[in-house]
């Protein structure tokens, strides 16, 4: 569907949301760390043609899929900083071994299914313990 006639039927900026999505995303890596590899492992692995573009804050819009991804990533930066008081350990709990994930640490987990990363943190969410949660 061209973009007009999305917008026209959604009353919804696609290129706009794409734009705010990415930009959000890019800066939650930057804040965690994450190499260029990492980084298209959570966005699904776009051609890296597609990866410069929308890391340079150009491209097309976001692919609907794309964007569930990025919705799972601020789901969880958004939970670790529920979670945890100190923005450092936020952070490094994504590359932290963790017993609930079979050893592999978030960041592992989250390239290969980032809704159970989600889910499992939003589990404690409702009952913020940061010594509930398993970060070794």
């Amino acid at each position: 569907m061209p973009p007009e006639t999305e917008r026209q039927e959604t009353g919804i900026d696609n290129s706009e949301v794409s734009r705010i999505a990415l930009k959000t995303f890019f800066n939650i890596c930057d804040a965690w760390g994450l190499t260029e590899q990492e980084e298209k492992g959570l966005l699904g692995n776009p051609s890296p043609s597609l990866y410069q573009q929308w890391r340079a804050g150009q491209g097309p819009t976001v692919p609907k899929a794309t964007l569930m991804r990025i919705s799972y990533v601020l789901g969880i930066y958004k939970n670790l900083r529920i979670l945890y008081s100190e923005e450092s350990r936020a952070n490094a709990w994504i590359r932290k071994p963790n017993r609930a994930f079979a050893g592999e640490s978030g960041l592992e987990r989250m390239i290969q299914d980032l809704a159970s990363v989600r889910h499992y943190l939003d589990s404690f969410v409702d009952y913020p313990s940061p010594s509930a949660i398993s970060d070794s």
